[in-house]
């Protein structure tokens, strides 16, 4: 029987900012994978950050504007590199903007703040 406990978290207490919270920690290669998803679905990858402690009172603040047409991933993680070398004490969040649909077609934490 594994002991699933350690390797998850505790999701009870822990706060969660969207499905990805529940899993481990994502490391740097799937990160850029769900960015490489974002660019292959024709979404619109988009930063946004927020303080640990405000994260839940108000809208995130917008790092720059959506990239629009962006086709190169590694542009986008480079941007969320320096958002977070600007912010190290805020979550980072990437987001997918889908245009057709209109609506964000996922999002997740990137980096989580020391707050």
């Amino acid at each position: 029987m594994r002991d699933d406990a350690n390797t998850m978290g505790d999701y009870q207490t822990r706060q969660t900012y969207e499905t990805f919270s529940f899993l481990p920690q994502f490391s740097q290669q799937d990160v850029y994978a769900q960015v490489e998803y974002i660019i292959a679905q024709g979404w619109n990858p988009g930063i946004e950050h927020e303080h640990p402690s405000n994260a839940f009172n108000h809208y995130w603040t917008m790092w720059k504007l959506p990239f629009f047409g962006e086709t190169d991933a590694s542009r986008v993680w480079a941007e969320l590199e320096a958002c977070r070398r600007a912010y190290p004490d805020h979550n980072i969040r990437l987001i997918g903007y889908d245009n057709y649909a209109q609506t964000q077609g996922m999002q997740l934490v990137v980096f989580r703040g020391r707050g």
